[in-house]
Protein backbone atom coordinates (compact mmCIF):
# COMPACT_ATOMS: atom_id res chain seq x y z
CA UNK A 1 0.00 0.00 0.00
CA UNK A 2 2.02 3.09 -1.59
CA UNK A 3 0.37 5.42 0.53
CA UNK A 4 0.22 4.11 4.08
CA UNK A 5 3.95 4.18 2.78
CA UNK A 6 4.14 7.78 1.96
CA UNK A 7 2.08 8.72 5.62
CA UNK A 8 4.59 6.36 7.66
CA UNK A 9 7.40 8.31 6.14
CA UNK A 10 5.97 11.58 6.41
CA UNK A 11 5.30 10.75 10.43
CA UNK A 12 8.54 9.03 10.67
CA UNK A 13 10.54 11.64 9.27
CA UNK A 14 8.97 14.06 11.40
CA UNK A 15 9.38 12.81 14.66
CA UNK A 16 13.06 11.82 13.34
CA UNK A 17 13.31 15.69 12.91
CA UNK A 18 11.98 16.36 15.91
CA UNK A 19 14.59 13.91 17.98
CA UNK A 20 17.39 16.00 15.81
CA UNK A 21 16.07 18.88 17.08
CA UNK A 22 17.16 17.88 21.00
CA UNK A 23 20.57 15.69 19.63
CA UNK A 24 21.59 16.03 15.96
CA UNK A 25 23.27 12.01 15.66
CA UNK A 26 21.17 9.95 18.05
CA UNK A 27 17.81 9.89 15.57
CA UNK A 28 20.54 9.60 12.88
CA UNK A 29 21.92 6.27 14.84
CA UNK A 30 18.76 5.23 15.08
CA UNK A 31 17.59 5.17 11.32
CA UNK A 32 20.93 4.13 10.17
CA UNK A 33 19.77 1.06 13.07
CA UNK A 34 16.08 0.50 11.33
CA UNK A 35 17.49 0.75 8.01
CA UNK A 36 20.88 -1.59 8.65
CA UNK A 37 18.11 -4.03 10.17
CA UNK A 38 15.15 -3.67 7.11
CA UNK A 39 12.70 -2.74 9.55
CA UNK A 40 12.70 0.73 7.22
CA UNK A 41 13.13 1.10 4.02
CA UNK A 42 14.97 4.58 2.78
CA UNK A 43 14.76 6.86 -0.26
CA UNK A 44 17.05 5.07 -3.20
CA UNK A 45 19.57 8.49 -2.50
CA UNK A 46 19.71 7.72 1.16
CA UNK A 47 20.57 3.71 1.08
CA UNK A 48 24.16 4.48 2.36
CA UNK A 49 22.52 5.62 6.03
CA UNK A 50 21.38 1.84 6.16
CA UNK A 51 25.15 0.76 5.51
CA UNK A 52 27.54 -0.83 8.18
CA UNK A 53 30.40 2.13 8.09
CA UNK A 54 27.38 4.26 8.74
CA UNK A 55 26.24 2.64 11.47
CA UNK A 56 29.24 2.94 13.13
CA UNK A 57 29.77 6.11 12.29
CA UNK A 58 26.65 7.72 13.43
CA UNK A 59 27.22 5.36 16.38
CA UNK A 60 30.69 6.90 17.60
CA UNK A 61 29.06 10.48 16.91
CA UNK A 62 26.22 9.85 18.92
CA UNK A 63 28.31 8.98 21.62
CA UNK A 64 30.71 11.96 21.63
CA UNK A 65 28.15 14.00 21.15
CA UNK A 66 25.95 13.43 24.23
CA UNK A 67 29.00 13.36 26.43
CA UNK A 68 29.95 16.70 24.95
CA UNK A 69 26.55 17.44 25.54
CA UNK A 70 27.46 16.80 29.41
CA UNK A 71 30.23 19.49 29.76
CA UNK A 72 28.42 22.99 30.82
CA UNK A 73 30.79 25.09 28.43
CA UNK A 74 31.22 22.68 25.52
CA UNK A 75 27.43 22.72 25.51
CA UNK A 76 27.01 26.08 25.01
CA UNK A 77 29.50 25.79 21.77
CA UNK A 78 27.50 22.73 20.36
CA UNK A 79 24.16 24.75 21.17
CA UNK A 80 25.62 28.03 18.22
CA UNK A 81 25.93 25.52 15.86
CA UNK A 82 23.49 22.92 16.55
CA UNK A 83 20.61 25.25 15.34
CA UNK A 84 22.00 24.72 11.64
CA UNK A 85 22.89 21.76 11.82
CA UNK A 86 19.60 20.33 13.53
CA UNK A 87 17.53 21.83 10.41
CA UNK A 88 20.06 20.11 7.54
CA UNK A 89 19.61 16.83 9.54
CA UNK A 90 15.85 17.21 9.70
CA UNK A 91 15.78 17.44 6.43
CA UNK A 92 17.97 15.08 5.39
CA UNK A 93 15.69 12.45 7.52
CA UNK A 94 12.71 13.64 6.11
CA UNK A 95 14.02 12.87 2.46
CA UNK A 96 15.05 9.40 3.78
CA UNK A 97 12.16 8.14 4.74
CA UNK A 98 10.06 9.11 1.83
CA UNK A 99 9.81 6.25 -0.67
CA UNK A 100 7.65 6.34 -3.55
CA UNK A 101 6.85 10.09 -4.11
CA UNK A 102 8.29 13.07 -6.79
CA UNK A 103 11.10 13.83 -5.97
CA UNK A 104 9.70 17.91 -5.63
CA UNK A 105 7.22 16.71 -3.29
CA UNK A 106 10.18 14.76 -1.41
CA UNK A 107 12.14 17.96 -0.76
CA UNK A 108 9.65 20.41 -0.31
CA UNK A 109 7.90 18.04 2.57
CA UNK A 110 11.69 17.58 4.03
CA UNK A 111 12.36 21.26 4.10
CA UNK A 112 9.15 22.38 5.32
CA UNK A 113 8.38 19.35 7.70
CA UNK A 114 11.61 17.94 8.77
CA UNK A 115 13.66 21.40 8.65
CA UNK A 116 11.43 23.48 10.67
CA UNK A 117 10.65 21.14 13.09
CA UNK A 118 14.31 20.13 13.70
CA UNK A 119 15.39 23.96 13.47
CA UNK A 120 12.13 25.02 16.45
CA UNK A 121 13.06 22.58 18.64
CA UNK A 122 16.75 23.26 18.52
CA UNK A 123 15.97 26.76 19.21
CA UNK A 124 13.52 26.26 21.81
CA UNK A 125 16.43 24.42 23.57
CA UNK A 126 18.62 26.30 22.87
CA UNK A 127 16.66 29.05 25.09
CA UNK A 128 15.42 26.67 27.53
CA UNK A 129 19.84 25.90 27.99
CA UNK A 130 20.25 29.92 28.35
CA UNK A 131 17.59 29.89 30.90
CA UNK A 132 19.34 26.88 33.01
CA UNK A 133 22.59 28.39 32.34
CA UNK A 134 21.78 32.26 33.76
CA UNK A 135 19.60 30.51 36.59
CA UNK A 136 21.85 28.01 37.72
CA UNK A 137 25.14 29.38 36.54
CA UNK A 138 25.78 26.07 34.29
CA UNK A 139 24.91 23.40 37.18
CA UNK A 140 22.18 22.39 35.77
CA UNK A 141 22.80 22.11 32.35
CA UNK A 142 24.11 18.63 33.03
CA UNK A 143 20.54 17.60 33.94
CA UNK A 144 18.92 19.59 31.18
CA UNK A 145 21.31 18.11 28.79
CA UNK A 146 20.38 14.50 30.13
CA UNK A 147 16.84 15.08 29.54
CA UNK A 148 17.59 16.41 25.97
CA UNK A 149 19.34 12.83 24.97
CA UNK A 150 16.36 10.81 26.36
CA UNK A 151 13.85 12.96 24.33
CA UNK A 152 15.79 12.57 21.47
CA UNK A 153 15.46 8.76 22.44
CA UNK A 154 12.07 8.70 22.83
CA UNK A 155 10.76 10.80 20.05
CA UNK A 156 13.35 8.36 17.61
CA UNK A 157 11.75 5.61 18.96
CA UNK A 158 8.51 6.67 18.50
CA UNK A 159 9.37 7.91 15.31
CA UNK A 160 9.18 4.09 13.95
CA UNK A 161 6.68 2.40 16.81
CA UNK A 162 4.06 4.91 16.82
CA UNK A 163 4.72 7.58 14.40
CA UNK A 164 1.22 9.31 15.56
CA UNK A 165 1.80 8.94 19.53
CA UNK A 166 5.58 11.10 18.46
CA UNK A 167 3.45 13.46 16.53
CA UNK A 168 1.40 14.52 19.73
CA UNK A 169 3.97 14.35 21.95
CA UNK A 170 5.64 17.01 19.48
CA UNK A 171 2.85 19.23 20.02
CA UNK A 172 2.30 18.44 23.74
CA UNK A 173 6.38 19.39 24.51
CA UNK A 174 6.54 22.37 22.06
CA UNK A 175 3.23 23.89 24.28
CA UNK A 176 4.77 23.01 27.40
CA UNK A 177 8.27 24.89 26.03
CA UNK A 178 6.60 27.49 24.57
CA UNK A 179 4.32 28.36 28.15
CA UNK A 180 7.75 28.09 30.30
CA UNK A 181 9.71 30.19 28.11
CA UNK A 182 7.53 32.93 27.96
CA UNK A 183 6.93 32.57 32.64
CA UNK A 184 10.69 32.92 32.66
CA UNK A 185 10.67 35.73 30.43
CA UNK A 186 8.20 37.72 32.07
Amino acid sequence: MPGGEIIFGIMAGIGLAAATGFRIFLPLFALSMAAHSGFISLNEGFAWVGSTVALVILGVATVVEILAYLVPWVDHLLDVVAVPLAGIAGTLVVASTLTGTDPAVTWALALIAGGGTATAVQTSTSAARAVSTATTGGAGNPFFSAGESFMSAVFSILAFALPVLGIVLLAVVGWISYKVIKKVRN
